[in-house]
């Protein structure tokens, strides 16, 4: 295999177990704040809890909008809409 390929398998074998851990954070985070609520990082980024209206493969009951890090170009959430809510992006 190349080295590709063994971090793929690598990182398919945590997957799962990865992503029952992060539904069940953001489910903790969602009973905790209420759909529709915002809160933010160290680091700035604004979360929004959201129902989201569907996916192809799984549909979630839970998820979240956030606002872009430093280093990247956009995020799910704009940073007019995380001001108006009252935070410093």
């Amino acid at each position: 295999m190349t080295d590709a390929q063994m971090k793929f398998v690598e990182l398919e074998k945590r997957r799962k177990q990865f992503l029952e851990e992060f539904d069940a954070a953001l489910q903790a985070v969602a009973e905790e704040t209420g759909i529709g609520n915002y809160f933010q990082d160290d680091e700035q980024t604004v979360y929004k809890i959201i129902t989201p209206t569907g996916r192809y493969v799984k549909f979630d009951t839970v998820s979240y909008l956030r606002t872009k890090r430093a280093d990247e170009r956009q995020g799910t959430l704009s940073a007019k809409e995380a001001e108006e809510h009252g935070f410093e992006v």
